[in-house]
């Protein structure tokens, strides 16, 4: 993007990637309008949102929040009420690591479970509005 004095600004891109489990179908939308971006921000996963501001063909469809990534790629993780990124010990069975030894622990970084700026990546489930 490009101002008055051709001096080029960076544009926030977030990749949706839209799921429609009765089908099937997949879809994967590039959004660079803050306008349509909005209306994802400050939500948390499994909250369901309206999808009719990314098109005609989306019109009267609900989308839950699966999840997502942020621009470095750490991971969102359901339970961690913020909306930057934190270092946790995860153990056995917890989300977002896999153990390597018996009784092993790791402190690793995940993002927070609520939809901010700087998420890249943000995965949705579709379904009809009821």
């Amino acid at each position: 993007v490009r101002n008055s004095r051709d001096r080029l600004y960076p544009v926030a891109i977030m990749k949706l990637n839209i799921a429609y489990p009765v089908t099937g179908a997949n879809k994967m939308i590039d959004i660079t309008d803050p306008k349509i971006l909005s209306i994802f921000m400050d939500k948390r996963m499994s909250s369901e949102v309206a999808i009719d501001a990314l098109g005609e063909e989306f019109t009267g469809y609900v989308a839950k929040i699966g999840g997502g990534n942020d621009k470095q790629g750490f991971p969102m993780k359901q339970g961690v009420l913020v909306p930057g990124r934190v270092r946790l010990l995860l153990k056995e069975g917890s989300s977002c690591y896999r153990t390597r030894k018996d009784g092993e622990r790791r402190r690793k970084s995940v993002r927070g479970c609520i939809v901010a700026s700087d998420i890249s990546a943000l995965s949705l489930i579709a379904s009809l509005r009821n």
